[in-house]
């Protein structure tokens, strides 16, 4: 594997992260590296996009995570804080299983077609304006709770924008900002 491409381990470390029959947040982030603030984003927004956005509050938690992991990145922090109440939550294992196995697939795809692209998107300016849009689309996450499932689009683009910065690839920077444009369309077309 390159060593831009980097999703198939974020979810070994985080599958590897508890024997139990539950996992909590805070194994979780412990498992990804309390230094690694892109990989510990880019793994709530895929959670938010698995079956576990089925969960009951799992979506709002998901949201206040990437608020405050895209907000620590955009302020320059060199390590990961998350409040007592999101690191202690607990998953089932074996739901925390089935939601790393649907994301294997997709995982090892990004993870081939991953190459530095369009670096202009993964720095500088537009890296925070990046990082200003991933805390925006946590935060909208929990009004989004009453409809099951909605937020897991939100959850695809940050994982397209986390994607792009993590592998310095501004391809998928750049789809995460089509797929942002084309939400934000839709639903000024839904509202008229």
């Amino acid at each position: 594997m390159r060593e831009n491409a980097a999703i198939q381990p974020l979810l070994d470390a985080a599958g590897n992260a508890s024997d139990d029959e539950t996992t909590s947040v805070r194994q979780i982030v412990q498992s990804l590296g309390e230094n690694s603030l892109t990989p510990n984003l880019i793994f709530v927004a895929l959670a938010v996009m698995s079956p576990l956005s089925g969960i009951p509050l799992f979506s709002s938690i998901c949201g206040i995570a990437i608020a405050l992991i895209a907000g620590q990145m955009l302020v320059g922090r060199d390590h990961l804080w998350l409040p007592s109440f999101v690191m202690s939550r607990r998953i089932d294992g074996s739901k925390l299983d089935r939601a790393l196995k649907a994301l294997r697939r997709p995982a090892g795809w990004l993870d081939r077609v991953t190459r530095p692209r369009l670096r202009l998107l993964v720095r500088g300016p537009v890296r925070k304006l990046t990082q200003a849009l991933c805390m925006m689309c946590g935060l909208v996450m929990p009004f989004l709770e009453i409809v099951p499932f909605t937020s897991s689009f939100l959850g695809a683009v940050v994982s397209l924008l986390a994607f792009g910065m993590l592998a310095r690839d501004g391809l998928f920077t750049a789809l995460g900002l089509a797929v942002l444009g084309f939400l934000g369309g839709g639903i000024v077309w839904f509202l008229r």
